[in-house]
């Protein structure tokens, strides 16, 4: 992460507003205050144990981050699905959250402050929308899973009342492997980090981690360029069939694996123009702006539209 702005001694803290992107193996904070002012962090998350014991983990963490002081307003981005009465219905990466009264949880770690929260994918495809001055994006995130969202004249598409934009359980093939969510062929199962990875140490016969997998690349070794191939070939897809339905102007690939395999993007272009058909060009494709920073840029995003509700309003 960038480094922070130091603090000039004898400073007091402006008020200020809070992103936090929580993954299914670290956290990341970020906190602005109105003055200009920021604080990054990030820890990595303990091996799967009950939600409340994450939660003394969370809270600890932020009782030792400078940026907290005098937050008005959070912003959480998170990869679970949140139903009926603010509780966690699925999140297959950390199962004992499932049950868990997310909206409760959170007032209770920002007491006086407003808080609010959305699919990890969703505010990352806000927080690029709006780095690149694009009021109809499609992006895709890959990481540990897959995410995306889609933002359609400025706003989320489908929107906050009706759910996220699930693209990483978008079916493209049907004989492919299990997913987490217990169907077959979606695109998470297929091109998440860890699935390229565990394709890759299938195919090499040997544990395959990031650096191997950029040094096979590198090396133009069979088993890594099949690997990222099969990865590249699903995204594609995904996008293509996005597209076909929503018209994007343009689409980005981002997500901590896709910023660390710079090999992937120009692959997942290649099987995208193979996809194309007459008078119908798939959007044009670019890497993500913020790298794999976007779910956290779109939580603080979050918790500035959440402190100055009217902002967009004067911008546009």
């Amino acid at each position: 992460m960038p480094a922070p702005r130091d603090r000039q001694p004898g400073a007091a803290p402006a008020p200020g507003c809070l992103g936090i992107d929580i993954g299914g193996t670290k956290v990341a904070l970020r906190a602005e205050s109105d003055d200009g002012r920021t604080e990054e962090s990030s820890f990595r998350w303990g091996p799967h144990r009950d939600a409340d014991r994450d939660l003394a983990d969370l809270a600890a963490h932020l009782k030792e981050f400078p940026g907290r002081t005098d937050v008005r307003a959070v912003g959480v981005a998170v990869p679970a699905t949140v139903g009926p009465g603010e509780r966690i219905t699925a999140w297959p990466s950390r199962p004992a959250w499932t049950g868990l009264a997310l909206g409760p949880a959170l007032r209770a770690l920002f007491p006086g402050a407003a808080v609010a929260w959305a699919d990890d994918g969703d505010l990352g495809a806000l927080a690029e929308a709006d780095a690149a001055g694009c009021r109809d994006l499609l992006y895709i995130g890959v990481g540990t899973g897959v995410g995306g969202g889609c933002v359609l004249g400025g706003a989320l598409c489908p929107g906050p009342a009706r759910g996220s934009f699930e693209i990483g359980h978008l079916v493209v093939d049907q004989d492919g492997p299990e997913c987490v969510c217990g169907r077959r062929g979606c695109l998470q199962a297929t091109a998440s980090g860890p699935a390229t990875l565990a394709r890759a140490a299938t195919l090499r016969g040997a544990p395959v981690g990031h650096d191997e997998l950029r040094d096979g690349l590198r090396d133009r070794r069979p088993w890594a360029e099949a690997a990222l191939d099969r990865t590249a070939r699903a995204l594609a897809t995904a996008v293509t069939g996005a597209a076909e339905l929503l018209h994007p102007e343009r689409a980005l690939l981002g997500g901590g694996f896709a910023a660390g395999v710079p090999a992937l993007l120009p692959a997942v272009t290649t099987h995208l123009t193979a996809l194309s058909r007459p008078g119908h060009p798939p959007p044009p494709l670019a890497a993500a702006r913020l790298g794999g920073l976007s779910s956290l840029r779109g939580a603080l995003l979050l918790a500035q539209r959440l402190r100055h509700p009217d902002a967009d309003a004067r911008r546009g």
